[in-house]
């Protein structure tokens, strides 16, 4: 209930485009924009082609991130993040993150759930382009990625269990817990700086974990 609840906000919040053409993916752009296309066959055999457009560091007056639909590269909607754009046979929805999108995917009208294509030279389209490539290498990066923000979070808790349990007036009832890691100031920057690494490359292939990539940022 609650789900469907936020996707009719989600489908209020699209409004008309103006018909200004996509603009091709450019290599500097890589960390800044998330282009991602998805194709469809109408009934009678006619294909047409949609494209998300998400810039991650501009925002409008309001301070919302926006992201553009565009059918055969015109501008055909727009709605701030997240988004749910109506499109036949169902509904495109994107989300994003504190890294990148968390989710950019073709919703069918029964439940099926497809991924858009990021652009090739994007960097998810690169990304994905590894993984194709290198599956085997692809999964080990992955798995250290994952693997990174589960000891960032366990450095975490017990750093913050240890300044929860400080004060007298808690330590007197659950005692005083003392946390067997403590990083330098240079250590803790290292570690932010890896965890936000680990987040971007999640990230990239559209992964998402609120305990590990919400705990990151």
């Amino acid at each position: 209930m609650f789900e469907n609840l936020r996707r009719q906000r989600a489908l209020k919040r699209v409004v008309p485009g103006n018909g200004r053409p996509l603009k091709r993916f450019r290599w500097w752009q890589s960390l800044s924009r998330a282009l991602f296309y998805l194709r469809l066959t109408a009934g009678d055999g006619r294909q047409s082609v949609w494209a998300v457009d998400v810039k991650h560091g501009r925002q409008d007056s309001n301070g919302h991130v926006r992201a553009h639909l565009y059918l055969d590269g015109r501008h055909h909607a727009e709605s701030r993040l997240p988004a749910v754009f109506p499109v036949p046979g169902g509904a495109v929805e994107v989300r994003a993150s504190s890294f990148g999108l968390k989710r950019c995917h073709y919703v069918t009208d029964d439940g099926a759930e497809h991924q858009l294509v990021p652009d090739r030279d994007s960097a998810e389209g690169r990304r994905a382009h590894f993984d194709r490539k290198h599956p085997a290498l692809s999964r080990w990066t992955g798995a250290v990625s994952a693997a990174v923000l589960v000891v960032a979070l366990l450095v975490l808790l017990v750093q913050l269990a240890e300044q929860l349990t400080r004060p007298q007036e808690i330590a007197q009832y659950v005692g005083t817990f003392t946390s067997p890691v403590h990083l330098s100031g240079w250590a803790n920057t290292a570690v932010g700086l890896v965890t936000a690494a680990a987040s971007t490359e999640r990230a990239l292939r559209l992964r998402y974990s609120l305990l590990l990539d919400g705990g990151a940022g």
